[in-house]
Order: C-alpha cells, then sequence, then structure tokens
C-alpha cells in the first residue's frame, strides 16, 4: 500500500469517526430539547402525545381542584385553555391568575400530564414567554 494510500484511508476513517460523533451529539442534544408553547400553540401544532415540552399562561381562577396529592387546573393564554394533572407538591407562590410554566406532555386523552410547575417568584416578574403570549392575545395589562 503506498503512503498516499494510507493517507487517504486515514481520512476516510477520521471523517466517519467524525461523522459518528456528530450525529451522536445531535441524538443527545435532539433528546434534552424542551420547546414552550402556550395552550393556543399546543392547539394549532397538533403536538403529538407524549412529546415532553413546557406549558405556560395563567392559571384560570375556580379551575384549582386538589384531591390529596393530585392537583387538576387549567392553564389559559385568555384564547384557548388546556387542562393540567400534577401529581406532588406545587411551589409556594402557586395560586390561580398566576402565571405558571409546567414542564410535561400530553396524555391520550389530551391532558397535560406535569411532571413539574414552576411559579411566578414575586409580583414583578413572569416568564417572557409567558408575557409574550399573553401580549400576542392582547390580554397584556401593563402594571400602573
Amino acid at each position: 500500500m503506498t503512503p498516499k494510500r494510507k493517507r487517504l484511508w486515514m481520512l476516510v476513517a477520521s471523517l466517519a469517526v467524525l461523522g459518528a460523533a456528530v450525529a451522536l451529539v445531535l441524538t443527545a442534544l435532539n433528546d434534552n430539547l424542551v420547546f414552550f408553547y402556550s395552550p393556543s400553540q399546543v392547539a394549532e401544532k397538533n403536538v403529538p402525545p407524549e412529546r415532553r415540552f413546557r406549558l405556560g399562561g395563567l392559571v384560570e381562577t375556580g379551575s384549582v381542584k386538589k384531591n390529596g396529592q393530585e392537583v387538576r387546573f387549567t392553564v389559559t393564554d385568555t384564547h384557548k385553555t388546556l387542562a393540567v394533572v400534577y401529581v406532588g407538591l406545587l411551589p409556594d407562590l402557586f395560586r390561580e391568575g398566576q402565571g405558571v410554566i409546567a414542564e410535561g406532555s400530553l396524555g391520550s386523552d389530551g391532558i397535560f400530564v406535569a411532571r413539574e410547575v414552576l411559579a411566578k417568584h414575586d409580583e414583578n416578574y413572569m416568564p417572557p414567554e409567558v408575557a409574550k403570549a399573553i401580549k400576542e392575545a392582547g390580554q397584556w395589562k401593563a402594571k400602573k
């Protein structure tokens, strides 16, 4: 085998290893991507069941129902609503009419099954994605 041919095979092998490494990195990133959607976007995009994503909006007034550690509530962006079920302890600042982000997936029945629930941390903060969704819906109320 000539030295030129050896270099060619080394180059081909190196490119194959590099390609495999890139494929593994992209696969790992794809598994860890978590998109943010408002209830309207969930309805428009037809998110497949079991696809993990973050749901953001406001907890609808009068929608919180507790049964032991299971909590059911509705998240709204003022246009659409989506039912959510969560098993576990809610953050202390979780309440009706406040901004919330829940991470989980849609069940086959169309109810969002949350694995984690995050609430806003003071009266001046709202997650940027939630604020944008509410502004797009035309329901933004600026503080006076």
